[in-house]
């Protein structure tokens, strides 16, 4: 569809270099992107094609004299317009872009270190916002402190007529696309040129963009949904895009609907938790203000996709003009680009009822046939019909014809129609080139070959599905990957921060994966304790400190956690952990469990629920005293984890409460709104716990009227000067002279 606005005269573009200053050309004026950076219309900050060009020639310019041709660059910055620029000037100067984000506040940069490990990189570009607090964390890391950090802010498009075009082609590298979850041993898989502009031909095709559309896209800029969906199909269709911080969102989930309301956007989406936020976080006033009748595809993907939601949000939000038919459930990963399956626009999804013991047997014994959803929620079932039954969203057929195979993992024969195998997927353009420097795993899941022999070679997905009718339903996780809120936790990861979180546990002994639990994907630790801890074990300080390194490190809430005696959990011969016959003892209630926890107790083990002292209502307007702010955020936290306000210790940090990110921002902006004052969203990582965010606030609130926040930003903009002046005293006199006007050096 988007092909016949396609440049003729340059007989398809090869590059996104060349797609980009073909846009100029014809259109150097048109507005391809505007960002909203408090999430809300009115402070909104727009980019054209000629903006975007000129600011990509700057900085490459800059690059090339670094030396950076054709090697990895990070990219370290908060969502908006400058890490745009900066990606493409990675791409115009002929380097690989790494996405990233730059460490929270008082948070690890091990994520950081093994990307950088992994590929060398030795520059990392930045904007003014987050290159003070950068520079400092870098600099406390041995790994990253070679690391040369440039704040490209504020940089004079003058320099780009010193930037000299690289030589590309279609098969160039342009991008190491880092999986979201793994810290011990990232893989970043390796995209062309070409795969960026076949799948996003693929996307603007099956989707039906055009032009005309209009996007809105909150989705993190440095995952592929972001960045492939969010970023590169508007430029590839000729479209405008409307960008949010997903801070914005999360903090209220409102700003996104409004502002795919304030811009008539036709196309927009998200994981299926988005959803479910919206139609939690809303109000069925707030639901009527809006029109959303212009939304016409409403993705979901990158998690799986529930018909409960589906339905319950089509329903929330009919009195908005929002129709089911909008819905387009999809499938895709960073190693195909992104998308691989998706719905046909304008119908309404579909979902298949399956025996569900079959099912884990990797049968497929459907009980109702391929079945549009309604705009009603399906009434509940009986318990002992709910309890042998799942329902599985179609997520659409092939965007290229025969690409997708159900393989059995073992065998590698293709599977008959009832049987459930892994997704492998066939030759074509968007399959990415493998990962970075592992040859190994590029070789195990990059070049799957049939038993017959024939055909391929495959990407092995490890996903677990089947097709039905040419629709492809997605059941399971072949490797244990573990999907929560749109990010991937890969769970030996998770189960080794958990053997580190206490003594009293057993290394090796842990086993992590994620359960639908009150109608959301949750994680759940099942962990065996050391012999000498079973009579003394304080299983209270155990919960809270597994509940604190996760949510440190990982960012995720934990559901539940059960404590086992040793040798409990199911092993294979050579050792290794079972988890999917670890998650079927749980769910089947076989585990010897001897301490439990779950979200909503208050910590000690098994509560009964009429022991639970209940939450009221947090009051609406805090007293500004530092004792009157402890009690509201008490209050806050008890009702908002669902624990009696007697478990809240002020002076436990609040990730041992398995605070993670999206609940450490809803406590921010909780305050803002109550306190009537701008907030950072990463409060709770600054001051991390109920004692030292109320000491702050309300040191704060005594400052003299309208001197706050302005007067605490001092003390922070004397450490950047500081900071700047350590870092100006590397730089030579021409790298000084090209960052002149940049924020990196604006001492007002």
């Amino acid at each position: 569809m988007v092909n016949q606005e396609m440049p003729q005269s340059i007989n398809s573009p090869q590059t996104l270099v060349d797609l980009l200053s073909w846009r100029t050309e014809q259109s150097p004026h048109r507005l391809i992107y505007r960002f909203l950076p408090e999430g809300m219309p009115s402070c909104e900050q727009t980019c054209t094609y000629l903006d975007l060009h000129q600011q990509a020639q700057a900085i490459a310019a800059l690059l090339q004299d670094l030396g950076c041709q054709q090697q990895p660059v990070l990219l370290l910055y908060a969502p908006g317009l400058s890490y745009i620029a900066a990606f493409f000037g990675c791409l115009y100067a002929g380097a690989i872009a790494v996405p990233a984000y730059p460490p929270r506040p008082n948070r690890s940069v091990q994520r950081i270190e093994a990307i950088v490990t992994d590929t060398g990189a030795r520059v990392a570009l930045t904007d003014g916002s987050s290159f003070p607090k950068l520079h400092s964390q870098l600099a406390q890391s041995a790994p990253l402190k070679p690391l040369y950090c440039l704040n490209t802010d504020g940089i004079e498009v003058t320099l780009g007529a010193n930037w000299r075009p690289p030589t590309l082609a279609a098969e160039t590298l342009a991008l190491l696309q880092y999986t979201s979850g793994s810290t011990a041993a990232p893989k970043g898989v390796m995209i062309s040129h070409g795969n960026l502009l076949h799948n996003s031909d693929l996307i603007s095709r099956c989707f039906g963009n055009t032009p005309s559309s209009r996007g809105v896209c909150w989705l993190p800029p440095y995952h592929d949904m972001g960045l492939v969906g969010g970023i590169l199909q508007p430029l590839y269709v000729g479209a405008e895009m409307t960008l949010m911080s997903p801070v914005s969102f999360l903090q209220r989930p409102l700003r996104w609907l409004e502002a795919i309301a304030h811009y008539r956007a036709t196309t927009s989406g998200g994981p299926n938790f988005a959803y479910d936020l919206c139609i939690h976080k809303t109000t069925p006033d707030q639901r009527q203000a809006l029109d959303l009748s212009s939304w016409q595809l409403a993705f979901t993907g990158a998690e799986p996709i529930h018909q409960d939601t589906l339905t319950a949000f089509a329903s929330a939000f009919a009195p908005s003009g929002f129709r089911l038919q909008a819905f387009y459930p999809c499938y895709g990963m960073a190693e195909t680009t992104l998308m691989v399956t998706g719905m046909a626009p304008g119908q309404a999804p579909t979902h298949l009822l399956l025996e569900a013991s079959k099912l884990e047997q990797n049968q497929v014994v459907v009980v109702t046939a391929d079945a549009p959803s309604q705009t009603q929620p399906s009434p509940d079932l009986d318990p002992a019909v709910s309890a042998r039954q799942v329902k599985v969203v179609s997520c659409g057929q092939p965007a290229l014809a025969g690409q997708v195979w159900i393989v059995d993992p073992q065998t590698h024969h293709p599977c008959p129609a009832h049987r459930v195998g892994e997704i492998w997927v066939g030759p074509s353009p968007s399959i990415a080139q493998g990962y970075w420097q592992r040859q190994s795993a590029t070789q195990d899941s990059f070049h799957g070959v049939l038993a017959e022999g024939s055909g391929g070679p495959f990407l092995r997905t490890g996903d677990l599905g089947f097709l039905h009718q040419g629709n492809l339903y997605v059941t399971g996780r072949l490797k244990d990957l573990i999907i929560i809120r749109g990010r991937n936790h890969y769970p030996q990861d998770i189960e080794a921060t958990v053997a580190q979180a206490h003594p009293a546990l057993r290394p090796g002994a842990c086993a992590a994966f994620a359960l639908n639990l009150d109608h959301q994907e949750q994680l759940v630790i099942v962990q065996e304790l050391e012999r000498s801890a079973l009579r003394t074990v304080d299983s209270a300080a155990v919960f809270a400190a597994i509940r604190r390194q996760v949510a440190e490190q990982h960012e995720v809430q934990i559901g539940a956690i059960a404590l086992l005696r040793p040798n409990a959990i199911a092993k294979t011969s050579s050792g290794k952990i079972q988890r999917h016959q670890c998650k079927a003892d749980f769910l089947a209630g076989e585990l010897e469990v001897l301490h439990h926890w779950q979200a909503g107790d208050s910590g000690a083990g098994v509560v009964a629920p009429e022991s639970l002292e209940p939450a009221g209502p947090a009051p609406s307007q805090p007293q500004p005293s530092r004792q009157g702010l402890m009690g509201w955020m008490v209050d806050w936290l008890a009702q908002t984890l669902q624990l009696p306000t007697t478990a809240i210790d002020v002076q436990r940090p609040l990730a041992d409460y398995g605070l993670d990110s999206l609940k450490a921002v809803e406590l921010a902006e909780a305050l803002q709104s109550s306190l009537g004052i701008p907030l950072s969203p990463t409060l709770a990582y600054e001051y991390p716990t109920i004692e030292a965010l109320s000491t702050y606030l309300a040191k704060a609130q005594a400052q003299p009227a309208g001197t706050w926040p302005e007067d605490l930003a001092e003390a922070a903009r004397d450490d950047r000067v500081e900071q700047l002046v350590d870092q100006l005293a590397q730089l030579s006199a021409a790298e000084i002279q090209a960052l002149l006007g940049t924020s990196s050096i604006q001492w007002n």
